[in-house]
């Protein structure tokens, strides 16, 4: 089945609002030439800081370039200092929110069952959710990857099974975040393929319409050969998104994968 594939931005704590708006001036120039064959082939979406989101969103009201939202928290409301519901996402138009990102779990200490519960919080409203799974070094040399990102999707599906096709997963290594190590394309598939296959073992045919990403270092060198890949349906881009010339390359590798 065909999937519209992807590519998502994830600035993490970088770029300011003023910041923000530069660069969408110049992605959306960028692209400008590439409008249609990008509206029917691609989808994109940017991740800012939370400071950031309505002003990228304003500065991209006029294109099809969707705002995402780094994490949200999963109570609606409360005396949560420091933290942003789904109906401040919701009223800042964003279509995506990152949940369970390796940094969250490993720096914050957000276990599955926190992931889980923002998954449930987001399922049936309008802003879909884009669950990081993936393995540390250390799980990867000890033959325990794929049970590590079956326990990581597992725990969402337990719980918010209802999700369907408006969850989008996004396989990122933890040891090739960020250190410039890539998971070859052969490697990626290979837990891509292991991902769909627990998707379709919990929801049937309708897993083939559940997009994974893949995310870990993603550059414009090596983003052709990934998105080439039949389980790889786009890309979540750290360090390379932050660039505009160089998030425009990865979003065109995606219309024309070697």
């Amino acid at each position: 089945m065909s999937r519209l594939p992807l590519v998502c931005a994830n600035w993490k704590m970088n770029h300011t609002a003023s910041e923000a708006a530069r660069f969408a001036d110049d992605f959306v120039s960028r692209m400008a030439a590439h409008r249609d064959a990008l509206n029917e082939s691609v989808e994109i979406a940017i991740a800012p800081a939370h400071p950031a989101l309505d002003r990228l969103g304003r500065s991209l009201s006029d294109s099809e370039i969707h705002l995402a939202a780094q994490n949200l928290h999963a109570e609606e409301s409360g005396a949560l200092t420091g933290e942003v519901s789904l109906s401040m996402l919701v009223d800042l138009g964003c279509r995506y929110a990152l949940i369970g990102h390796s940094e969250r779990r490993q720096l914050f200490g957000e276990t599955n069952e926190d992931v889980a519960a923002k998954a449930l919080r987001l399922q049936g409203s309008a802003v879909r959710p884009i669950l990081c799974v993936g393995e540390t070094l250390e799980e990867r040399e000890s033959g325990a990857t794929l049970e590590v990102v079956d326990g990581q999707l597992s725990a969402v599906l337990d719980v918010a099974d209802g999700l369907a096709s408006d969850l989008v997963v996004a396989y990122e290594p933890v040891w090739a975040i960020g250190t410039g190590r890539t998971a070859t394309p052969d490697v990626a598939q290979e837990v891509h393929a292991a991902l769909r296959k627990v998707l379709s073992k919990r929801l049937g045919a309708g897993a083939d319409q559940i997009r994974i990403l893949y995310g870990g270092s993603v550059k414009p060198s090596n983003a052709g050969e990934l998105l080439s890949q039949p389980d790889i349906d786009g890309a979540l881009g750290g360090g390379a998104s932050l660039d505009p010339e160089a998030f425009a390359s990865i979003v065109l590798a995606s219309l024309e994968p070697s």
